[in-house]
């Protein structure tokens, strides 16, 4: 296992990158409507991409998939293809965007809730799993174990009513879009791994209203619930500083301190 510690010019290129890709779900909140097509939306995206960030989408091509963002829809987990059909009301969307700049990629996710209409306890789904993320950044710093992220994140969500999926992770990036060390969202052995400054991973909890387990759908990148019920994800990539941590993804107006541990 390699993990990269990465230097200030590196840190300074991934500050620029994630930035970026932050902008693209500032941007796209504008258009998520009822009615609106996921296909729409990545169309909007990837213009953005392209003309605004001047940045490259990392998803368009990646081992094939065909689309420049992520769009998981309801109890889709992670890896939804975009399409033609239209989002209601009471529906919920990741909007999943990694980019490509100067050499270094920049992942990041949002929970989009489609119209006024959504029961609460998709509202609650939604509004914990952005809270797992958030409890377990606060406790990042250098010298602590990395497996205390997955615990972190699996106490407060069982604690909630919410299951964890198991099957996908977080990781590091940086010059690639994946990396070591993988990012568990449950507890579960780290390798020993110990957090040091200029290590930079994703975090990005996936929670589930009913039983964790998931499975790959016919199209090949899909994954869902194994009991259709909603699933709902929010993604940062996270430094880790001298003492503490910075989001290098953090949008406007995002402020994670409402949280207390």
């Amino acid at each position: 296992m390699k993990i990269t510690i990465n230097n200030n010019e590196d840190i300074n290129k991934m500050r620029i990158v994630c930035k970026k890709a932050s902008q693209i779900l500032e941007m796209i909140e504008y258009y998520i409507k009822p009615g609106i097509t996921t296909e729409k939306i990545d169309y909007l995206c990837h213009n953005f991409i392209v003309n605004k960030t001047k940045s490259i989408s990392a998803c368009l091509g990646y081992q094939g998939f065909l689309k420049s963002i992520c769009t998981s829809v309801n109890n889709v987990v992670c890896h939804g293809i975009p399409n033609n059909k239209k989002l209601k009301e009471g529906d919920i969307v990741n909007i999943d965007v990694t980019l490509y700049k100067n050499g270094f990629y920049g992942d990041t996710s949002k929970m989009f809730l489609i119209g006024n209409k959504y029961k609460k306890k998709i509202k609650k789904l939604c509004k914990e799993t952005l809270k797992s993320l958030y409890i377990s950044i606060k406790i990042i710093k250098p010298g602590i174990r990395l497996g205390l992220i997955g615990k972190t994140i699996q106490k407060y969500a069982e604690k909630k009513g919410f299951s964890v999926v198991r099957d996908y992770c977080g990781h590091g990036i940086g010059k690639n879009f994946h990396e070591d060390p993988i990012i568990l969202h449950y507890e579960d052995y780290d390798n020993g791994i110990i957090l040091k400054q200029g290590m930079i991973f994703t975090i990005e909890p996936m929670l589930n209203i009913g039983k964790f387990e998931t499975y790959l759908d016919k199209d090949g990148w899909s994954v869902k619930t194994i009991d259709k019920k909603f699933s709902a994800q929010y993604e940062h990539t996270v430094l880790v500083t001298k003492n503490s941590y910075e989001i290098l993804t953090l949008r406007k107006n995002e402020n994670i301190d409402y949280i207390k541990i």
